[in-house]
């Protein structure tokens, strides 16, 4: 069983910048691939960025390539989400959540996923 708890949400102007961050519990947090998926009101829950078990693959949906940086501390039992350059377009509840397999076919698809947080709100105004 894995908890998953999410930080760093927040309201900033169009440009700036944010952290996200998702805290795990469990010993065998570097074993799993780490997802970020965001949901907008009225909108699917969709793929922003994936960083697998070994933190030497990382994936991004093409809204945010360029853009956003995924990155995991294994010591820390944490994974990061550096936004920068953010759009109003960003707008939404950012979840963190765990996959205990890596697989590149399923890694951007919300169903791979077993186990998320709570979600944390990020609204970027114009």
């Amino acid at each position: 069983q894995v908890q998953l708890v999410e930080s760093g949400g927040g309201l900033v102007q169009a440009g700036g910048s944010l952290r996200l961050s998702c805290e795990a519990s469990g010993r065998t947090f570097s074993s799993y691939t780490m997802g970020w998926f965001r949901q907008a009101p009225g909108k699917e829950r969709d793929f922003v960025a994936a960083i697998s078990w070994s933190g030497g693959w990382t994936y991004y949906a093409d809204s945010v390539k360029g853009r956003f940086a995924i990155s995991r501390d294994d010591a820390k039992n944490t994974v990061d989400l550096q936004m920068n350059s953010l759009k109003p377009e960003d707008t939404a509840v950012y979840y963190c959540a765990a996959d205990p397999t890596y697989n590149v076919v399923r890694i951007r698809k919300a169903v791979a996923y077993d186990y998320w947080g709570q979600g944390t709100q990020v609204t970027v105004s114009s």
